[in-house]
């Protein structure tokens, strides 16, 4: 499976939340015994984090993956045009890693403080 690409807005200084659901041959694909992690880098060979998603299974049976960031991470990542990328990892066969979702993150800038 290759992963989609979803360009999104994150505005900064405002709570950022996604449901992502997973679909698997039309059905939705059961997450359990699976992780999933996503992390924002100025560029793709980037050492620097810019901001961690805080990923969980909200309904692993369902497929459905909640993504956030709070409001006080989204405060101090500066304005700009950012990649990012999902992935998931399986607890059994031997830990095997999946990117599901990959893209681009537009910060646009907080006027209200």
């Amino acid at each position: 499976m290759a992963a989609g690409t979803y360009n999104f807005t994150l505005e900064q200084g405002t709570t950022f939340v996604r449901s992502l659901t997973l679909q698997e041959n039309g059905s939705a694909m059961n997450l359990t015994g699976y992780s999933v992690a996503s992390q924002m880098r100025s560029t793709h060979d980037s050492s620097t984090v810019v901001g961690t998603f805080a990923c969980s299974l909200s309904n692993a049976t369902g497929g459905i993956i909640q993504m956030g960031m709070a409001s006080g991470v989204t405060t101090n990542i500066e304005e700009g045009i950012y990649v990012y990328d999902v992935e998931i990892t399986s607890s059994s066969g031997g830990g095997t890693v999946k990117r599901i979702l990959q893209g681009t993150v537009t910060v646009t800038p907080e006027v209200t403080r």
